[in-house]
């Protein structure tokens, strides 16, 4: 099951939840609005059995995409 990250349209609470399927039954923990959208999500890879998060979003020196999965480095 894919976590993803939400906002809700209506009180503005971020949160995250456990989605099956395309995630149309997403309800607010806070207000429980249905008008919630996702958010994007930082990436993080797993390291010596931790995961590291990528970096708030600083770039590797041979590249400017702040995504190095993109450049291969």
């Amino acid at each position: 099951m894919p976590l993803y990250e939400f906002v809700c349209k209506k009180c503005k609470s971020e949160f995250e939840e456990l989605v099956l399927g395309n995630g149309d039954d997403v309800v607010c923990p806070s207000c429980g609005s249905r008008k919630v959208g996702k958010l994007m999500s930082a990436c993080a890879h797993k390291s010596g059995g931790r995961f590291v998060g990528s970096g708030g979003g600083s770039s590797c020196s041979s590249c400017s995409s702040g995504n190095c999965s993109s450049c291969g480095h």
